[in-house]
């Protein structure tokens, strides 16, 4: 990563400990001597377009939420993004502001890299594409009945699915509605696709883990109305029936800056309340026992 010098920060305005954290944030920031931008509503970014000078990197304060929309509005030119949890999972913003500034010293020196996160890309058959971190959903419409759709990996029929739905999701996705819907968790790092059905009428359809250099194909096969893909949680496109819609890995990863030498297990015990023991069931000596409350965790981090 090339030396930074504008910074971009993004802060959930809903939450004021996110905005008291911005101000001391950017104090720091100016400090240092770096060019600092601070906004507090990702709408802006939206209503306005992006900064005229593109910034080195972006730190976002709020939750995975907050990510994704980061995330969507740099797609075309990826920026690193550090992301300081203010959310309540914080899998994308897996950095707690009380190790923030340990952790951008890292970023601003060079030392640290970015993890770099598998994306997908969703073509519809007018040809228009939307581009995904985290998973698209193709779901029914609120009020209609059961979706049939169809999937496909490549030339290949795979099965038919009828319930509210399916999730294709990368492995950053794969802890997000994914994981909700009875899916696996994956980890980061892999390139793969995983295949959720949601809510499915047939008990034998189950989550399926797909090759990340394969094409999948989702068709509608029949619905009652009009079926919606849903991008990230953000972006919404109707699709009629038999419309199409072939899903591929993108090209290009997008850079995550995240907490180094954490135990990645402890982020999924902690985010999903895993337990390695009960209180006063480990026995003596156990070595279990002792990493219940370590997972490789720096001191004034938690």
């Amino acid at each position: 990563m090339s030396a930074v010098r504008r910074v971009l920060c993004l802060a959930d305005g809903q939450k004021p400990v996110a905005l008291a954290f911005l101000e001391e944030l950017t104090t720091e920031l100016d400090a240092r001597g770096l060019e600092v931008t601070a906004q507090t509503t990702l709408r802006t970014l939206e209503r306005e377009g992006l900064p005229d000078r593109r910034p080195d990197l972006v730190l976002v304060l709020g939750g995975d939420g907050a990510m994704l929309g980061a995330v969507r509005a740099f797609h075309e030119d990826p920026v690193p993004i550090l992301g300081i949890n203010f959310g309540y999972l914080g899998f994308l913003a897996g950095t707690p502001s009380s190790c923030a500034f340990e952790v951008l010293e890292g970023v601003l020196s060079g030392e640290a890299q970015p993890e770099l996160r598998m994306r997908l890309v969703a073509e519809f058959d007018s040809g228009a594409m939307a581009v995904a971190l985290n998973d698209v959903v193709l779901q029914r419409a609120l009020h209609q009945g059961l979706l049939t759709s169809s999937l496909s990996v490549g030339d290949e029929w795979v099965t038919n699915l009828r319930g509210d739905g399916v999730i294709v999701a990368t492995p950053s996705g794969s802890t997000a509605y994914s994981l909700a819907a009875g899916g696996p968790v994956v980890e980061p790092q892999m390139r793969c696709f995983v295949v959720t059905p949601l809510a499915a009428q047939g008990l034998a359809n189950r989550p399926i883990v797909l090759d990340a250099d394969a094409e999948l194909v989702l068709e509608v096969v029949e619905s009652a109305g009009i079926s919606t893909l849903v991008v990230d949680g953000q972006g919404y496109f109707p699709l009629k029936p038999k419309a199409r819609v072939r899903i591929r890995r993108h090209p290009v990863p997008y850079p995550l800056f995240s907490m180094p030498d954490l135990d990645p297990y402890r982020r999924l015990r902690e985010r999903l309340g895993w337990s390695a023991v009960m209180p006063g069931m480990a026995s003596e000596g156990s070595s279990s026992a002792a990493r219940v409350d370590d997972g490789g965790a720096r001191e004034g981090c938690y």
